[in-house]
């Protein structure tokens, strides 16, 4: 039957937080007319205004949480006369990271995107590695089949954050002694609101977001478990930038591999050669 496939409002709780929020970025004033008649009535962007969480429950690794990254649009599609599907969603691409692991005077273990790291391209998809080149296929994009006779309204929605894994122990080592010393973090996004007619491959850019996420964490692996491990900086994270034009995606952030699948934790010890730890998932 011609029209949504899925029901593309988010839930209310989603809407209620954003709305809550006192630090959300948005567009606001006079709705966007795009080609195809697609209109932005509305563009919101928030970092959750709460410093990143550590959680160091476990003997054998620390834990942390970083805020979450928030976007959500309002979109109005126009009928569609014809027999054609349209997707509107968010793509999303990281343009640069820094992820360094320090273990006192040993060295330091690096998870490394080697293309992105040599500037063979621009940025890499940082898709859920299902739905390429969709960040997601829940709240975070929406389809619409023609023909339809009216407008079509919907909000779409999407959140990122980090919570990874770091061993108390060098990764390369049997002992399980605790020495690392350091977390640092910095990576960089670019997140956009995209409508795409799946009949014709015509992709149209509605809006254009930046944001990163930033962390440092010092530890003391000689102190108590429970005790080690203290946040630097940044308590509260740079809000997201909604750009007043548009910027082109690079062909790289539509395929794969996602980041998750091109990146590798690699050991670089003080002293000796680098040794690669996890080798990436996609070659």
């Amino acid at each position: 039957m011609p029209g949504f496939l899925c029901d593309c409002w988010p839930s209310l709780e989603i809407r209620a937080l954003l709305c809550a929020m006192g630090c959300i970025q948005s567009i606001g004033g006079k709705a966007r007319v795009f080609r195809e008649g697609i209109t932005v009535i509305d563009v919101k962007a928030s970092i959750d205004p709460v410093p990143t969480s550590i959680d160091e429950s476990s003997s054998v690794v620390l834990r942390y949480r970083t805020p979450h990254f928030r976007a959500s649009a309002q979109v109005v599609m126009p009928p569609i006369p014809k027999k054609e599907t349209w997707v509107v969603g968010w793509i999303q691409a990281c343009s640069h990271m820094e992820f360094y692991n320090q273990y006192g005077e040993q060295g330091m273990s690096s998870w490394e995107l080697p293309d992105l790291q040599e500037g063979k391209i621009q940025a890499i998809s940082d898709s859920d590695g299902v739905n390429y080149p969709w960040y997601g296929n829940t709240t975070e994009t929406c389809t619409i089949v023609g023909p339809t006779k009216r407008d079509s309204k919907f909000i779409i929605s999407m959140n990122d954050n980090f919570y990874p894994s770091v061993t108390w122990a060098v990764p390369v080592s049997e002992s399980n002694v605790a020495k690392l010393t350091n977390i640092y973090r910095d990576q960089s996004f670019t997140t956009w609101l995209v409508a795409t007619n799946t009949s014709t491959n015509d992709m149209i850019i509605l809006q254009t977001l930046h944001w990163r996420m930033q962390l440092s964490i010092e530890v003391n692996p000689n102190r108590p478990l429970g005790q080690r491990a203290r946040l630097r900086e940044p308590i509260a994270q740079d809000q997201p930038k909604i750009l007043s034009k548009n910027e082109p995606i690079p062909p790289s952030a539509l395929v794969k591999p996602n980041a998750n699948d091109a990146q590798v934790l690699m050991w670089r010890p003080k002293y000796g050669q680098p040794l690669v730890v996890i080798p990436p998932k996609h070659r």
